[in-house]
């Protein structure tokens, strides 16, 4: 196989994932007021990618995911100001989806394959809601009802990052278990 064959069809592939993280993405089990949701394994697709193609593939489709993300579902705070919305849009959407790429990296220390896909789409996960729970304390604190931000923001982004990275992790798990192949680049 050619190099430029590889390279289009591992192109080609991500598009693939990019489209199909889209539509499970509007597929929402539950929708909070200010965004964030738990969609039908929206993340997969971008975790399935780096473990395929390696964190520099997981990477590219995990921000070019983002910026689709913005176009399909840009949600601003009220009166946010320039340096909130620049922080708003690189925490909520830039940072959080593109580094869903890095999953294959977290994953390489276990020995055994199944764990290390399980530990490194959780870590990811994680690092997704590290970026909305950073978001809400420093961008939507002004929501709080009251609470300080820091709690506002643990439990407004733990109501919806944590069913989703528990269906992320398990579909990944189970995924990998029906077809390792999967998860190794052809």
């Amino acid at each position: 196989m050619s190099k430029t064959y590889s390279k289009t069809r591992i192109l080609v592939e991500c598009a693939l994932m990019i489209a199909l993280g889209t539509v499970l993405a509007n597929i929402k089990i539950f929708e909070l007021h200010n965004g964030g949701a738990v969609t039908l394994f929206s993340m997969v697709p971008f975790i399935l990618v780096s473990f395929r193609h390696g964190a520099k593939w997981g990477l590219f489709t995990g921000f070019v995911n983002s910026l689709l993300q913005m176009l399909l579902g840009f949600y601003a705070p009220p009166a946010p100001g320039l340096l909130p919305l620049v922080g708003m849009i690189l925490l909520d959407y830039v940072l959080a989806f593109t580094l869903l790429g890095l999953a294959c990296v977290f994953a390489k220390p276990f020995k055994n394959r199944l764990l290390g896909v399980a530990v490194g789409t959780a870590i990811v996960c994680l690092i997704r809601f590290l970026c909305s729970f950073l978001s809400g304390v420093l961008i939507w604190g002004n929501l709080n009802e009251g609470l300080p931000e820091w709690v506002y923001s643990l439990t407004y982004n733990g109501s919806y990052m944590l069913p989703e990275t528990i269906l992320s992790v398990v579909a990944v798990v189970l995924l990998h278990k029906a077809a390792p192949k999967l998860f190794q680049a052809d």
